[in-house]
């Protein structure tokens, strides 16, 4: 069977995840809808993207909602909290200007109460799916979240009219937020029609589990979140059981046959990597996994400094991994400190072995706390080794390069310290 082959793009970005509600500091109560800041002021970041080693930004919400973003009421207007068309307009330029790819976050599954369809459609109360009883049907739970319904071709056609209309504003690709939720049967009707009109936009998926190569492949997508991925490193991290990551590479070198898949240890609606991993000698280990394995990896802003924040179940609990940053990386200072250079040190070698984005893995050695792995596409290959123990991890190997990491080599044996990582050559 064909591999799904994304825009040829892809191949080459890393991105950075932005929660804009959040970083400009707004309201997500929906109580002031004033714009403090605007989209303009994710431009000095830009910067901040390149010294990073990034060169893709992906945008969570944007447009007019009641509260958090994911409550749409406009698919058309820039949330007035984020400032207008205008601000948009420059923050895409500024960003094609410097070799930013940028990412839009699509809310398809559901609108917020408020939801106003534009004058060519029907009414949204026609839009959206009701109950035998003729109460609208939330999102999982949701009251203020309600379900568009995806067998009115109707929507369908919003959807493709949405996503082609900021397409043409400049964007580069979508996230289809919650696309587990919705048939495959919409976004193989829909997504054939948005990419005959820009077949170069890079259309990703969140799935949070199951066959993922069948999901990808039924929905015409190019790509899904590896939340499979996401759980296997932290967990096998924060609980010394690598044997839970290396069934975990299995399956992700099951699902890189298909399709290449969007990787992360971070985003706007999980604890940050910094808070799952209760030893900080460990955190480094998560981010050399991210930046050596095969797909597509994201950064979650914040991560790359090492913030620290959990996700509560309640009203709000969101918000401690959804921070305000300050008005520019000035703020920070000329040090950006120690995670942030691993991040730099990192993203730079994946750069400089491009090919792992197609990598694969094979298990050398394996132990609870001790793992050592090689990661090959075609003849091009590294050895990667991560040790949690407090004893050293012998790794007899011909590889001649440390190429990132803590250890040393002697007789034909690379010794890696008590709780440190290396990258082999």
């Amino acid at each position: 069977m064909t591999r799904i082959a994304a825009p040829g793009w892809v191949e080459h970005v890393m991105w950075w995840h932005v929660y804009p509600l959040g970083f400009l500091g707004a309201d997500t109560t929906g109580g002031d809808r004033s714009a403090h800041r605007t989209l303009a002021d994710i431009e000095p970041w830009l910067e901040y993207v390149l010294e990073l080693g990034l060169n893709g930004v992906v945008l969570a919400p944007i447009f007019e909602s009641e509260t958090h973003g994911y409550d749409t009421v406009d698919y058309y207007r820039i949330d007035a909290r984020l400032g207008d068309e205008r601000d948009f307009d420059g923050l895409i330029a500024a960003a094609h200007a410097r070799g930013i790819r940028v990412l839009l976050d699509g809310v398809f599954n559901h609108v917020g109460r408020g939801f106003v369809a534009p004058e060519s459609y029907p009414p949204a109360s026609d839009l959206v799916q009701h109950a035998a009883d003729g109460s609208l049907v939330p999102f999982e739970g949701h009251d203020a979240l309600v379900t568009l319904d995806h067998a009115d071709d109707r929507v369908a056609d919003l959807v493709v009219d949405v996503m082609t209309y900021w397409l043409g504003r400049g964007v580069d690709g979508w996230r289809l937020d919650a696309a587990y939720a919705v048939p495959s049967e919409f976004w193989a009707h829909v997504l054939p029609r948005v990419r005959a009109l820009y077949p170069d936009a890079y259309l990703m998926g969140e799935y949070l589990h199951g066959d993922y190569p069948a999901l990808v492949r039924a929905g015409a997508l190019d790509s899904a979140t590896q939340y499979e991925l996401w759980q296997a490193i932290w967990h096998s991290i924060a609980d010394a059981n690598f044997f839970e990551l290396d069934w975990a590479l299995r399956r992700h070198d099951e699902f890189l046959a298909v399709f290449t898949p969007y990787t992360f240890i971070g985003n706007h609606d999980v604890t940050r990597i910094a808070s799952q991993i209760a030893d900080p000698r460990h955190h480094a280990h998560a981010v050399v996994l991210l930046m050596t394995l095969g797909g597509t990896p994201a950064v979650y802003y914040g991560d790359e400094r090492g913030e620290r924040a959990v996700k509560e179940q309640r009203a709000g609990g969101d918000d401690g991994i959804r921070p305000a940053y300050p008005v520019g990386p000035d703020a920070f200072g000329d040090d950006r400190g120690e995670v942030f250079r691993l991040h730099q040190e990192l993203i730079g070698l994946r750069r400089r072995h491009a090919w792992l984005t197609a990598a694969t893995s094979h298990t050398i050695s394996l132990t609870n706390t001790q793992y050592v792995f090689e990661v090959s596409a075609g003849s091009s290959r590294l050895l990667v080794a991560l040790n949690l123990d407090d004893r050293e991890l012998d790794v007899p190997t011909a590889a001649e390069s440390l190429r990132a990491g803590d250890a040393t080599r002697s007789a034909g044996v690379w010794r890696v310290r008590p709780h440190a990582w290396a990258i082999l050559e």
